[in-house]
């Protein structure tokens, strides 16, 4: 007998809201860098702004809804391993919320954009733009910053990336399972004694108080260059 489904909130919308805001963000930040020139500015006020999403969503996943949490998807390598190996076995386990591979990959994304960003406000393009800190940073950080940041660090997004879409999309014509409908309406079909994220105005208004702290503090970060 099968146990009876309902729509469950899985991602709360702090945390779509998020996913939705942080795409554009990167891909403005692609477009801009490519185009330089007049929208350089712009380049570095959408870097401050992811910076300010990379923060919420390090606090968020202490704080945030149950499937958002990183306790409730950060995988260990054994998880890792024995997901890996049922994949090549053919085996289907259906995840609430990220499956290791995606819990793995939100950890890895989080960390190259802080070292992108971080790098950014090093770099010097030794003609007109530099980043907020590259005045007080020695030559050598802000030569090896600029290095990452305009040919490693960007490649590695561009790889990551490219997975990620290719798993979503992967895992929608292959296994037939939907990825981007929950994140844009944050509720999946499941067993009716699945666990709920908490998502209520309450904590939606929390959530916003975190990002405008986050965001303060990315302000206060590129003052230290002044």
């Amino acid at each position: 007998m099968t146990s009876p489904s309902e729509f469950v909130r899985i991602w709360d919308l702090p945390t779509r809201v998020f996913h939705i805001v942080l795409g554009l963000c990167v891909l403005g930040l692609f477009v801009t860098g490519e185009l330089g020139d007049a929208l350089m500015p712009l380049h570095y006020w959408l870097g401050y702004a992811v910076l300010s999403l990379v923060f919420f969503r390090i606090v968020w996943g202490l704080l945030g809804g149950h499937w958002s949490r990183f306790v409730n998807f950060v995988p260990s390598p054994k998880q890792v391993f024995h997901y890996v190996r049922s994949m090549r076995r053919g085996e289907h386990h259906p995840n609430v919320g990220h499956n290791p591979l995606g819990g793995l990959s939100v950890l890895t994304m989080l960390c190259l954009l802080l070292l992108q960003v971080a790098s950014g406000f090093l770099t010097d393009d030794e003609i007109s733009l530099a980043g907020p800190w590259a005045a007080w940073a020695p030559p050598s950080w802000v030569e090896l910053a600029t290095r990452y940041h305009t040919e490693i660090g960007r490649v590695l997004l561009i790889v990551l990336i490219v997975l990620h879409v290719s798993s979503v999309v992967y895992y929608r014509i292959v296994k037939h399972n939907d990825l981007i409908s929950p994140m844009l309406h944050g509720d999946k079909q499941l067993p009716a004694q699945t666990q709920h994220s908490r998502d209520t105005f309450t904590s939606r208004l929390f959530a916003l108080s975190i990002w405008i702290a986050c965001s303060f503090v990315v302000y206060r970060l590129v003052l230290l260059g002044s």
